[in-house]
Order: C-alpha cells, then sequence, then structure tokens
C-alpha cells in the first residue's frame, strides 16, 4: 500500500540516473486514486447495488478513456523533454499514461482497466530491465500476472452481475 508507493517514488525519484520521473511521480497519482476509488466502491445505491458495478465500458467512455492515455502520454512526454534529463522519455509517458488510464477505469470498476494494466506492465518490464532496477522488472512481470488474472476474474464477474 502506501509504504510501497513512498518506497517506488523514492527509488524513481533518488536511486536512478537519469531518473523516471513520470513513474515516481505516477506513485503519487496512485495513492490520490486509490482514496478515490475505495470511496466509489464502498458506495451503495439502493441500499444493495455498488454505484459503479463491474462492467465493461460503454463506446463513449472507451473514447474518452483513449483520449485520456493520449492526452497524457503527449503531456507527460513533453515535460519529461523539455524539463528533465530523462534518456527514456518516450517509454516512461508511455508507462505513465497507460497506468494513469488504468488506474481512473479501475476506480470506475471498468474491465478495461485490466487491459491497460497488461499494457503498462508489458512497457514497465523492459523499461526497468534498461534502467538495471531488476527487482522492479521481476515486480512488473508479477503485476502482469496479476493484470492477466484480473481480467479473467472481472469479465466473469460482470457475465454473473449481467445474468442476476
Amino acid at each position: 500500500g502506501i509504504i510501497g508507493v513512498l518506497l517506488a517514488a523514492y527509488v524513481y525519484f533518488f536511486m536512478v540516473n537519469p531518473a523516471l520521473y513520470a513513474d515516481a511521480s505516477l506513485n503519487i497519482y496512485y495513492f490520490l486514486m486509490s482514496v478515490y476509488g475505495w470511496y466509489n466502491w464502498v458506495q451503495k445505491k439502493d441500499g444493495s447495488h455498488y454505484t459503479y458495478p463491474i462492467s465493461w465500458c460503454t463506446r463513449p467512455q472507451l473514447w474518452f478513456g483513449i483520449g485520456f492515455f493520449l492526452f497524457f502520454w503527449v503531456a507527460i512526454y513533453v515535460v519529461l523533454t523539455q524539463l528533465t534529463n530523462s534518456n527514456t522519455p518516450i517509454l516512461d509517458s508511455l508507462v505513465s499514461s497507460s497506468a494513469i488510464t488504468a488506474m481512473w477505469w479501475m476506480a470506475k470498476r471498468k474491465i478495461e482497466n485490466w487491459l491497460a494494466w497488461i499494457f503498462s506492465n508489458i512497457v514497465a518490464i523492459p523499461l526497468n530491465f534498461y534502467k538495471e532496477l531488476m527487482l522492479f522488472s521481476l515486480m512488473y512481470v508479477l503485476f502482469l500476472a496479476l493484470a492477466w488474472w484480473g481480467f479473467i476474474e472481472w469479465k466473469k464477474m460482470a457475465k454473473e452481475t449481467t445474468n442476476a
């Protein structure tokens, strides 16, 4: 939880040269979205149903998410290239923007969040390996497996909810 977020931010800001600025900042976002998501998940409507049931994105929600991802990818890339000494701005911004999108969809209980996590983890594994952060690469391999499992489980739960 919070210790992992703080530890990752510290490593990415202070122990990697040049730093993975976007990944470090992403941990602050993770914390804030975790609080937001937790709040949404415990809210109930009609005393029995979650405000945000597990479901697939509607077409407008999907297009919004894709636009959200593209906006943050470009914005983070520009910040990294203009204001930092990052030597991996494309990949760093790609990991961060896909994770931002994944976290947003997760807070809204959208199944697509897992697909965004899978993509983010696939990019993060070689990025962390390149930065010689072998334990972080291994962590992202584990996260990739968890994201795949989460995708399968949420699809089942959404189907059960729809059939109920």
